[in-house]
This record gives structure tokens, sequence and C-alpha cells, in this order.
């Protein structure tokens, strides 16, 4: 496999902020964090401390690993940044979520609430609308995102959805593949750092 990762920088996690999350889920995206860091990515996130956000951030931290972190002033309090690592204040959910979009080249989804939903949801939106081609990447430990997938396979089934929609990411079940996965990409980085996504298989 080539290797492909000095043309993948940046990665952002999508992944939920509690700490009442399965004990598993949060040892995973601390080792998915670590990962990221080896391979030299740099982990983008929503700059929490706390919940699966905050082992991801830790875990790539403390492989060495390069960090930046976004969150709104009003989730300061309930999110508690995590202060060893590079982290930007805005103003607004649309604004984190913009940012963490521009200064990423690829997505990796970990188990989440509504919150990771909201996200990945626009997030294959704007694939849909062809506003950007990065790779996505979910976690699915046991078969937790399947329902979505299923969901979205019934929006397909129905004519809602056109199926090449199902390129956009692809899904693997254990933690140890969340970043070969993402460095088997073929990457295709035009001017604008658009990633040319194609299914693995």
């Amino acid at each position: 496999m080539p290797d492909l990762s000095s043309r993948l920088g940046s990665v952002c996690v999508y992944c939920g902020s509690s700490n009442t999350a399965d004990p598993a889920y949060l040892e995973a995206a601390h080792q998915i964090g670590g990962d990221f860091a080896r391979a030299g990515l740099k982990l983008v996130y929503g700059g929490g401390g706390v919940g699966l956000m905050g082992a991801a951030a830790r875990g790539a931290h403390e492989a060495g690993g390069a960090v930046l972190g976004i969150i709104p002033e009003f989730l300061r309090g309930r999110e508690k940044p995590f202060d060893d690592v590079e982290t930007v204040i805005v103003t607004s959910m649309h604004e984190r979520k913009m940012l963490m979009f521009e200064r990423s080249d690829a997505f990796v989804v970990l188990p989440g609430g509504i919150g990771t939903l909201e996200e990945i949801i626009e997030l294959l939106s704007w694939r849909r609308l062809d506003l950007h081609r990065k790779p996505i990447v979910f976690h699915n430990p046991d078969g937790f995102w399947d329902p979505l997938f299923t969901l979205l396979k019934h929006t397909i089934d129905r004519g809602l959805t056109p199926p090449a929609l199902t390129t956009a990411w692809v899904s693997v079940e254990a933690a140890e593949d969340v970043t070969p996965a993402l460095l088997a990409w073929g990457l295709d980085v035009d001017r604008d750092r658009e990633i040319d996504v194609r299914r693995l298989t």
C-alpha cells in the first residue's frame, strides 16, 4: 500500500463528549488518537476534555502528535477544554463546525450521540452536494452505527438519496483498523485541498 500520510495531514474526529460512555469506547478513542499521532496525522476535534473527544485528544497528545481543539465559548464550562493542546475558542457551534471542516483533510466518526449525528449528517449532506470529497471513516464497534447505515439505505431504497452516496464512507469495526483505512484511500488533493473519495474493496 502506498504511503499517503504526507498528503493526508489532518483528521477531524466526531465523537461523544460523555464520560458515561462505554469504557471500551473511551479506550478505543484513546488508541485511535495515538494511532493518528504515530502516523504523523494531526488530530482536529471539538476541544473538550471529556468523553471520547477527551480520550482521543489525550491519546494523540501522549503519543507526541499535534492536536487542535475548537470549542465555543459557551461550552467551555461543560466540556472542559484539554488545556495541554492548542485550542481555538469560537463564538458559535456553526463556527466550530466550519473551522473543524476547513482544518481537516479527512474525518473519522467514533461512537457518539445526537451532536455527533448532527455533524455526520451535515458532512454527508455536503458530500451529496459535491461541496467536498474528503474521506470519511466510521469506527463501528459491535455495529454501533449499523442503525444509521440502515436508515441511509432506506432513503436510497425509497429514491430519496442517490446510491452513489454509499461510496462516501467506509466502516471498520476494530480501532486498530481506523488509521490504515484512512491511509488506504486514494488521494487526489487539488488546490482546494479536496480529496477524491474511493471505497475500500
